[in-house]
């Protein structure tokens, strides 16, 4: 079995294809996907795919990149992670690469929706993107709440403390680049009930289609690149993933 636990079908990059895209990817053997919204439109939009497509679940939410859209409550974001195949909140976290000009707005949205993920008893999916000490100062105020850090990039020590906390961490393309050292030095510690499989599609592609418009079909070369620093083969390591993704997302 192949889960994508993170993968934008509602992205524009899939308007000219989506339908025949979704089905090419199922029969190829993903068997499940979950589709993170980052603002209330995306976040209607993957709902609007899960209900179409049964292997398709949505995770709902604010993405850091998306704050000027936030329209100063989470009370839309609420009513749409009610729906039944909303599995977790989420996209959302940190993002000081873009713009580290609002890092005080960016933390408090953040918080506001981790303190929704625990009120709905639901998991988060985390972006962290050079603002590993904060996201992990943060998260670690609350120690109920469990999800995955998307496409982690952090340190083996940062994810050592996430690990230690409970979390799950997400592994993508990325790790097949010639500058994945940092990464590998994570997946070497990384339990193997702790990792997640992810595409980020549209982005993200993996070598050896760096360039080209991800899907989940990819997988499988992330898959093998973890197998073989683990010494199984990329189809135990995707096993494994998927059965660490039904867990979390409870699916």
């Amino acid at each position: 079995m192949i889960f994508d636990t993170h993968a934008h079908y509602d992205d524009a990059a899939f308007d000219a294809d989506r339908a025949e895209l979704l089905n090419a990817v199922h029969e190829a053997g993903v068997a499940l996907i979950v589709d993170p919204g980052c603002d209330l439109e995306s976040s209607r939009a993957a709902l609007a795919l899960a209900e179409a497509y049964p292997f398709v679940y949505a995770a709902v939410g604010f993405h850091p990149e998306e704050l000027a859209k936030y329209p100063g409550s989470l009370d839309g974001i609420r009513a749409l992670a009610a729906h039944k195949k909303c599995v977790a909140v989420g996209e959302i976290g940190l993002d000081y690469y873009w713009d580290d000009s609002r890092k005080d707005e960016q933390k408090a949205l953040f918080r506001a929706q981790l303190e929704l993920a625990l009120e709905l008893q639901k998991p988060v999916i985390v972006h962290d993107r050079e603002a590993h000490g904060d996201c992990l100062e943060i998260v670690s105020d609350y120690p109920a709440l469990r999800g995955v850090f998307h496409c982690f990039s952090g340190s083996a020590e940062t994810a050592k403390e996430l690990l230690r906390r409970g979390w799950y961490l997400g592994f993508d393309g990325p790790v097949t680049y010639k500058n994945a050292r940092k990464t590998l030095e994570v997946l070497a510690i990384c339990p193997r009930d702790r990792l997640l499989l992810e595409t980020d599609s549209p982005y993200l592609s993996p070598v050896p289609l760096r360039g080209k418009r991800n899907d989940s079909r990819s997988l499988r070369y992330v898959a093998e690149k973890i197998g073989e620093l683990w010494g199984l083969s990329g189809e135990a390591v995707a096993a494994l993933a998927a059965e660490n993704g039904r867990r979390l997302f409870r699916v």
